[in-house]
């Protein structure tokens, strides 16, 4: 796994939720606040954090934006200066910019001025898209359980060329292939006969260790 460097603009609950999630699984994260109060809170929890104002450019020039791989605007109480953090963003290059939004018409806006992603928060979001973009091979992630879940994930180089009968999927790699998904289109339960193609995606089901062992 490549470890990512990233930027969360706020530590509201969302904001520590998802530095937590992105920390554990390796990733380097700076977090940003204006309120000492909240920052001061977060210590402990969150290993690097800085206190500013993420509307000001030139305080977020200083940062280095383009440096990063991925901003999250946790944000949720002002749609204003959601706005402008991520239209500032946008002007330093950064290189995804995921928003927090609370309304649709709020989604759309941001979307039209810079913002890659746009989210409607809460903890079970903020889990699934520290694993969606924390992992280069993750495409996307269902929690069933604490412990399971089912994960859209780039074709493993030595699966391609051969068969689920060939590989005993599940017996050595523990997990269970529940699709296939090549371009837009789903086959669900692909047959143990079917040989896997390296344009092609592969749902599976099973824990995040195991998942980790396969990409």
């Amino acid at each position: 796994m490549n470890v990512k460097s990233i930027l969360i603009i706020g530590l509201g609950r969302f904001g520590r939720h998802m530095a937590v999630k992105f920390q554990e699984a390796g990733h380097e994260v700076l977090a940003v606040d204006s309120s000492e109060e909240r920052a001061d809170a977060a210590v402990g929890i969150v290993q690097n954090i800085l206190i500013g104002d993420a509307t000001d450019e030139r305080f977020m020039e200083s940062l280095g934006i383009s440096n990063f791989d991925l901003a999250v605007i946790a944000i949720g109480e002002s749609f204003q200066s959601v706005l402008e953090i991520t239209v500032n963003l946008k002007d330093l290059n950064c290189k995804y910019i995921v928003a927090r939004a609370t309304r649709d018409v709020h989604k759309k806006l941001l979307l039209r001025n810079g913002a890659d992603y746009v989210v409607y928060a809460e903890r079970e979001v903020a889990e699934r898209l520290a694993i969606k973009f924390g992992a280069d091979n993750i495409f996307d992630y269902i929690e069933i359980t604490p412990e399971i879940g089912i994960y859209e994930i780039a074709m493993p180089k030595k699966w391609v060329g051969k068969s689920m009968k060939e590989l005993s999927i599940r017996n050595k790699y523990h997990v269970s292939v529940l699709a296939i998904k090549r371009g837009e289109q789903i086959f669900p339960l692909p047959s143990p006969d079917h040989v896997f193609e390296e344009r092609e995606s592969v749902m599976v089901m099973g824990s995040a260790d195991h998942i980790d062992a396969i990409t």
